[in-house]
């Protein structure tokens, strides 16, 4: 029995999705366990995509038990939508197989409003927030003042919680302009909801503590990246929850002494979406190629993502902070027919050498990225199935990712689709 934590190890929108269904195959329950539906996971299966934004990859297995940990804020009328998509593909989202935390806390529509009123009035200071009501479900969670799934089957108490939530809410609607909200509106708009959530309630940390000790095996499977982490990403330009392996036990409710391997998700280049330093950007021809061989476009949000060079420094910190034990290598494919690839092994801040990001708020917008440069490929990899099919070109640079690193790359992915993966 081995217990996995998923992670990016970057800003996000590593490939999580692919290789969380590729561990799933050898895993009986997956476990989301932080973030909303600011996320999205792409998997694609013999040619045909599916995207998801709350219900954990490993859905896509048959008899897999699937799980929404405590630690996501989840949007009801989007899992819903997610169940309908799904079923409609002909996937089993039965209450038996997809279940929800008792204790998950609930986006509701004055939180994407409250979103929306203050992102509009930071003028030149976005954030780059999705503007799914994320960060202020977190608030409210933080200031216990939040609703939980198991809300839905307390009427009276769902009432009360929704009355007293509005008291701050319309008085900053009236600060902000915009038009307050009505109690008993949002009240029936749940209720009428609630018969299909309520079956799917479930206390999540005693199913993944049965499934141990019948000696079952559970993945753990993470949103965003490590960067976007609200202590240890790039500060404020963060997401509003902790991205780390840490908070896998914290958001489901285990032991962190029951997880055995933590995989890092590292894209071959980096990407960013909206605002924050982005040392190794490159706003030319090469960034401009990434994007379109790579196809970055966000699947939640469709926003064009920022391309740029491999950072390594910002790979230590990750490996540091989740204490990796391996990496899954994703979109190396991409990288065909560069005549040079670039990786940032090191940074320029302040006339000094460092080899991890500063940890003061704003310092990795002031470094200066130190590059080494090694061969492009133009062999088409996206048909290798084995190690040794690789181009010579394409093992070296794996090997400097590793050296670099000091954390060997287990999983090679080179091309979208489940099927184009090398596991070493």
């Amino acid at each position: 029995m081995s217990n996995t934590v998923i992670i990016g190890a970057q800003w996000g929108d590593e490939g999580k999705g692919k290789i969380v269904d590729l561990l799933s195959a050898d895993s009986d329950v997956i476990v989301r366990f932080q973030g909303g539906n600011n996320a999205g996971h792409t998997i694609k299966v013999k040619g045909e995509q599916t995207i998801l934004h709350l219900i954990p990859s490993g859905i896509l297995h048959d008899s897999k038990v699937c799980l929404i940990g405590n630690g996501v804020v989840c949007d009801p009328v989007v899992f819903l939508e997610e169940v309908d998509r799904l079923a409609a593909q002909g996937v089993n989202v039965s209450p038996e197989r997809l279940k929800i935390s008792k204790k998950t806390h609930l986006i509701l529509p004055y939180h994407k409003a409250l979103d929306a009123a203050r992102e509009a009035r930071r003028a030149g200071k976005k954030i780059g927030t999705t503007g799914r009501g994320i960060g202020p479900c977190y608030e409210d969670k933080a200031a216990r003042v939040g609703v939980r799934a198991a809300d839905l089957a307390n009427p009276a108490l769902l009432r009360e919680k929704i009355a007293h939530a509005l008291l701050e809410k319309n008085a900053l609607f009236t600060l902000y302009g915009q038009p307050v909200m009505d109690a008993d509106q949002i009240y029936d708009e749940l209720m009428a909801l609630a018969p299909r959530i309520v079956p799917h309630l479930a206390d999540a940390s005693s199913v993944v503590g049965d499934a141990w000790a019948a000696g079952r095996s559970v993945l753990f499977e993470g949103a965003q990246g490590t960067h976007l982490d609200i202590d240890h990403g790039t500060y404020p330009f963060v997401t509003s929850s902790n991205t780390v392996a840490g908070n896998a036990a914290a958001g489901c409710g285990v032991s962190p002494r029951a997880l055995d391997r933590i995989v890092g998700i590292v894209k071959a280049y980096t990407t960013r979406v909206g605002a924050g330093p982005f040392p190794t950007e490159q706003l030319d021809d090469t960034g401009a190629y990434l994007r379109a061989k790579g196809h970055e476009f966000g699947a939640t949000t469709g926003r064009p993502r920022r391309c740029g060079w491999l950072d390594i420094p910002v790979l230590r910190e990750s490996v540091r902070l989740n204490g990796l034990t391996d990496i899954a290598l994703t979109k190396l494919d991409v990288l065909q027919n560069l005549p040079a690839i670039e990786v940032c092994v090191a940074y320029d801040y302040k006339g000094e050498r460092i080899s991890f990001p500063p940890q003061e708020e704003g310092g990795l917008g002031e470094v200066t990225p130190i590059y080494e440069k090694l061969d492009g490929f133009i062999e088409d990899i996206s048909g290798c199935t084995c190690w040794d099919e690789l181009p010579p070109t394409v093992q070296a640079y794996i090997r400097r990712i590793e050296e670099l690193c000091g954390v060997p790359v287990s999983i090679i992915s080179v091309g979208p689709d489940r099927e184009q993966t090398i596991v070493r």
